[in-house]
């Protein structure tokens, strides 16, 4: 059985930086891929970052690129989402995930950003 427990949401100001991070537990080893969704009030859950488990490759969504970075530490398993800049509109649920097609979800973190 796969787990996945994020960590490191809060409250910041408008331009301040979080780290949230992801434990992995179980058969970590099988996940393609992980990966950082959000959702906002009222709006449907989006895309945020992935990253692949063997080489480490990235793929980010538009709005984030630049401002965000993505990275994982195999030894520890577990993976981060740095969110430097962030802006009101980053105000969200960050939820993590893994597996080819998303199958293993966490159970999410708030992220709210002050003007």
């Amino acid at each position: 059985q796969v787990q996945l427990v994020e960590s490191g949401g809060g409250l910041v100001q408008a331009g301040g930086s979080l780290r949230l991070s992801c434990a992995v537990s179980g058969r970590i080893w099988s996940m393609y891929q992980m990966g950082w969704f959000r959702r906002a009030p009222g709006k449907e859950r989006e895309f945020v970052a992935r990253i692949t488990w063997s080489d480490g490759g990235t793929a980010y969504a538009d709005s984030v690129r630049g401002r965000f970075t993505i990275s994982r530490d195999n030894a520890k398993n577990a993976f981060f989402l740095q969110m430097n800049n962030l802006e009101p509109e980053d105000t969200a649920a960050y939820y993590c995930a893994a597996g080819s097609s998303w199958s293993y979800w966490g159970q999410g973190t708030q992220v709210t950003v002050s003007s």
